[in-house]
């Protein structure tokens, strides 16, 4: 039978809900469980009764019942395998920009975010590789799709963690995405307003656009500027979601008949040109601005292209250098 423990809060957990302090610290223990214990008075803050959804203070200690009570198996935060050389080089060697508050990452098309069916090598299950001198492995504060690459952001702490996240809630930040795609949108610059709803099943899960009074559709907004046609058949677009549904670049960009190259869950045949074309996903997240969480100014972080996507830019001749003429706020 394990004793009763007083377990005191650290400095990097100041600000956290005491149901989320349990959830990284004791995984096994379930939602359910955690609240019975709460509500008869067996989890203490400080010696007091406390609420789920109090905010911790570094210092303040948690008194934890023996795990026999709740019927789980306990596990001080979730273990991890240690990580290896090979992939400790390989996480930290995507790394573009750091201080002390953040981290980005170009992300290699193929890296998944987090894990899932099937998937095994993902960014979250490498963060150990990224945590240099902080006190905490970094957080993940959004997502990109497996197959986009491009900047993706990592918070350093968790009070930075919540000052990005509120800030790409409130779309405060501005995401830049270059696109091939099908053919050349008109007018070259535009607006799509098309609210979007997950439908299907685990299996054949697809995003749709809707009607704006279906049940769950949610309002989505997307920007986008042509910089470069390569004929009539394909060009290099710019690409700014004002609002961060799933898949909602992808999804805009077939419902106008103009494809990302590469995306055939969307775009079906059209999407895929053939010829000296890769069939990868032509999709690249550019560009994050961002306040800077040291106070000073607006933070840019700007990512290089991927290896099949330098190598059609290269084809076309497209010139990278007129992408800074043009911005969302033109519009």
């Amino acid at each position: 039978m394990s004793d009763v423990e007083l377990v005191e809060v650290v400095s990097t957990e100041t600000g956290m809900r005491l149901d989320r302090w349990f959830k990284a610290h004791y995984p096994a223990l379930r939602h359910g469980a955690l609240q019975k214990l709460l509500r008869t008075g067996q989890v203490r803050l400080d010696g007091g009764r406390a609420k789920a959804n109090v905010r911790l203070e570094a210092g303040q200690k948690v008194r934890v019942p023996p795990m026999h009570i709740t019927g789980n198996t306990r596990s001080p935060a979730a273990t991890r395998s240690p990580l290896s050389e090979e992939d400790a080089r390989f996480i930290q060697g995507l790394v573009i920009y750091k201080d002390r508050h953040v981290l980005a990452i170009n992300k290699p098309a193929g890296l998944a975010v987090q894990g899932g069916t099937k998937t095994s090598r993902h960014v979250d299950g490498l963060l150990d590789g990224l945590q240099f001198d902080a006190e905490e492995r970094p957080r993940l504060v959004h997502r990109l799709d497996k197959d986009t690459s491009g900047v993706l952001l990592l918070a350093r702490d968790r009070a930075t963690a919540s000052t990005l996240g509120n800030e790409l809630k409130t779309h405060e930040a501005r995401k830049t995405y270059w696109a091939l795609v099908n053919g050349v949108p008109s007018p070259q610059r535009g607006e799509i307003v098309l609210p979007l709803l997950k439908k299907g099943g685990a299996q054949s899960e697809r995003v749709q656009v809707v009607d704006e009074d279906e049940i769950g559709a949610k309002y989505a907004l997307t920007r986008y500027a042509v910089i470069e046609p390569a004929g009539s058949k394909l060009c290099w677009a710019a690409l700014w979601p004002l609002t961060g549904r799933t898949h909602q670049l992808r999804v805009h960009m077939a419902a106008i008949g103009h494809p990302v190259v590469g995306d055939g869950k969307y775009g079906g045949a059209e999407a895929h040109p053939g010829g000296e074309i890769e069939a990868k996903l032509y999709l690249h997240s550019r560009k994050i601005e961002i306040s800077n969480p040291s106070g000073r100014g607006r933070l840019k972080i700007m990512a290089d292209l991927p290896g099949h996507m330098r190598k059609t830019w290269g084809l076309f001749g497209f010139d990278p250098g007129l992408e800074d003429e043009l911005s969302e706020e033109e519009f």
